[in-house]
């Protein structure tokens, strides 16, 4: 399962950008607002969708239903080329496939506890598998050179199909059943926003919206910034160029190691520690890009590839166990769902709009200026490092493994 759902969005998620930078032809601002479409159905449909998950469905059976749709408006989308119709088909298909992070976060986890393992120990060894689906994805479209054409929504769209049908065999992840009445604000799933009375969650969550401004910036802009490189002679036949999608690839297999290593972090150093080091390897990540280049700078880029396991794990592998261990057990996916509202949600959408006016900034005549867009990132990680430390309070005992979750 985490192998599927995560190469149905490693086939495009990289490449799609530098598709519409160089097929399609949208300018900066555009292609931000086309990957701003995860964020703003991350504002609704991951809660709506845990909500009937928590509710009504079993987990299982809507994230095969959402895999279904989401399958049929990407293959919509490949037959678009103008900017309204594109934007809205990938709006639709965000709409389905977003939810579906949460959803897999939480079959995860209701299997898991029904076979009494130890989640924060057994799930990232299983989660790691959806990384090698997004990097096995990312390799299929550079080496079948899809890249650059729609083929890759149809790759996408294929692996979103079988996920669909397989989900409907796996074992049923039922709704808690709960005998008392509900408030009409439970009914409606508002009851995991509880979760920002504790002052600590608050925190968290507030942070969470501000490194989801991070999230999908190299996403977005990440292979076009390689591609532009194509126009210099110096760099044009080089393998960074020619094979973008493969070096940018080394972000997820860098992401396979990391993960791994969760369970000992947060037990070593407790979540405020980790998400710290996660903070510092975004502004390594964007700084690292700002002097990188694939000739001689190629060394950087590597670089920055490996520190992005570290910069994007450490927060949303471990945050996803933390929302877990603080949520009450009836509002799982709620709370997975409301954890994707606001890195996802708030912060992907106002991110990837902001730092597409950002490219469009240092964009003259067609020209972008990537050392000062990429150090612009950098610089914003940089405030997000030294802020965290100072308000979020917590007090971390190695001794005692039980406490890398307690305040």
């Amino acid at each position: 399962m985490n192998f599927l759902e995560f190469f149905v969005w490693g086939a495009w998620l990289i490449s799609l950008g530098e598709y519409m930078f160089n097929v399609l032809h949208f300018n900066g601002t555009q292609i931000g607002s086309i990957y701003g479409t995860m964020g703003i159905a991350s504002l609704f449909t991951p809660a709506l969708f845990g909500i009937i998950a928590d509710r009504w469905l079993n987990a299982e059976r809507v994230l095969g239903v959402c895999h279904f749709v989401g399958a049929g408006t990407l293959l919509w989308a490949s037959t678009l080329h103008d900017f309204d119709s594109f934007y809205l088909a990938m709006l639709l298909n965000s709409a389905f496939f977003m939810p579906t992070i949460a959803l897999n976060n939480t079959v995860s986890f209701i299997i898991l506890s029904k076979g009494s393992f130890n989640i924060v120990k057994d799930f990232p060894p299983i989660r790691v598998w959806g990384t090698v689906g997004f990097v096995c994805a990312m390799w299929f479209v550079d080496l079948s050179h899809s890249g650059l054409k729609p083929a890759q929504l149809y790759i996408s769209a294929a692996a979103g199909l079988f996920l669909g049908i397989y989900a409907f065999t796996m074992p049923a992840c039922a709704p808690v059943p709960n005998t008392t009445k509900r408030s009409f604000a439970s009914s409606l799933g508002l009851d995991a926003f509880v979760l920002f009375k504790n002052k600590k969650m608050f925190i968290f969550f507030i942070y969470s919206m501000l490194l989801g401004f991070a999230l999908q910036i190299s996403n977005a802009f990440g292979s076009g910034f390689l591609n532009d490189f194509a126009s210099d002679p110096r760099y044009t036949n080089s393998f960074g160029v020619q094979h973008s999608v493969i070096l940018i690839s080394i972000s997820q297999i860098s992401e396979t190691l990391f993960i791994l290593t969760i369970p000992f972090f947060l037990r070593k150093f407790g979540i405020k520690q980790v998400i710290i080091m996660s903070i510092f390897a975004w502004v390594f990540r964007f700084g690292l890009f700002g002097f990188g280049n694939p000739g001689g700078g190629l060394s950087l880029l590597v670089l920055s590839m490996i520190v992005y396991g570290m910069a994007f794990d450490f927060f949303n592998i471990s945050g996803s166990l933390f929302v877990e261990r603080e949520a009450d057990i009836k509002i799982r996916a709620s709370a997975q769902g409301l954890f994707m509202l606001m890195t996802n949600g708030f912060g992907a959408w106002i991110g990837t709009y902001i730092s597409g006016r950002v490219v469009d900034y240092y964009t003259t005549g067609g020209v972008r200026d990537w050392h000062s867009i990429w150090l612009t990132f950098a610089g914003y990680a940089l405030v997000l490092g030294v802020t965290f430390p100072i308000v979020f309070r917590y007090k971390h005992d190695p001794a005692t493994p039980s406490t890398a979750f307690q305040h």
